[in-house]
């Protein structure tokens, strides 16, 4: 389990990023944070794996605090895919990149073959091991993010922003590999995103704005507070949205076949 207590971050005196953050992430679990550009939700994503200190609070994973003496061992067990993969990449191809992560980690050759080969497989870029990574796709490089993190058996996922930059093809496959890394692989998830689409799929959401927690809750819990969303500048999702209007019209509301099929709709997308 991951707990968070009291967490505050200052950049400066003047510019405080988070402020007294509380929350836990259960072992398997899919957790969004979600929130406005400058709500402090990627602040918190460094935080989680120790590229930033906390200016006061805890992050304890298993009971372990995380700081300087603990960082190096807790990494082990954390991956981070960014907003921009471009950041992450340091091999002139898919496979040399790869396994720079697992040459840090001393795996033996062969071992490292057989991981490489295993997870690109699984995030179906097994084809692209020879490409350069500044040929592929945005989420063709999000997949090999992804593969990287696997490879190192990361059991705890941090994925901050990882569709914001993708077209609606690009964002549907790393929304369905997330889903699969959670349901199938029981990772335990935390997606930092402005984009309802992709929290409405997760087991709890937490809504931030201007660095302060608002709302905590599962989807359902969520999306009731239309008013809180909207006045953190987060647009519902379209299946979403058109139940939730057709609930509110009186004539409509009526149609008890309709608003279901409208909800099933959205819990599709």
């Amino acid at each position: 389990m991951i707990e968070v207590k009291g967490l505050t971050y200052a950049y400066t005196e003047k510019d405080v990023a988070v402020t007294d953050v509380s929350f836990d992430v259960k072992d398997h679990e899919w957790l969004s944070i979600i929130g406005h550009n400058g709500s402090g939700k990627s602040t918190i994503a460094k935080l989680l794996v120790g590229l930033l200190a906390p200016t006061s609070g805890t992050i304890s994973y298993d009971g372990v605090v995380l700081n300087e003496n603990t960082v190096n061992d807790l990494r082990k067990r954390i991956g981070i895919v960014f907003q921009n993969p471009d950041n992450q990449f340091v091999g002139y191809n898919v496979k040399y990149d790869i396994a720079f992560g697992l040459e840090n980690h001393m795996v033996p050759r062969d071992e490292m073959l057989k991981l490489i080969d295993e997870y690109t497989k699984k995030v179906d870029m097994n084809e692209y091991l020879e490409r350069e990574p500044q040929t592929l796709s945005g989420g063709q490089k999000q997949r090999v993010a992804i593969a990287g993190i696997l490879a190192l058996n990361c059991d705890i996922i941090i994925l901050d922003e990882s569709t914001s930059m993708l077209d609606p093809q690009g964002t549907e496959e790393i929304i369905n590999i997330i889903e699969e890394l959670h349901n199938k692989y029981n990772k335990t998830i935390i997606t930092i995103t402005h984009d309802l689409n992709l929290a409405s799929k997760s087991d709890h959401i937490i809504v931030m704005r201007q660095g302060k927690q608002i709302l905590s809750g599962t989807p359902n819990e969520v999306f009731e507070r239309r008013d809180i969303l909207l006045s953190s500048n987060l647009d519902m999702p379209f299946g979403l949205r058109a139940a939730f209007l057709a609930k509110e019209d009186d004539i409509i509301s009526k149609n008890k076949e309709l608003i279901d099929t409208l909800w099933e709709y959205h819990l599709k997308k």
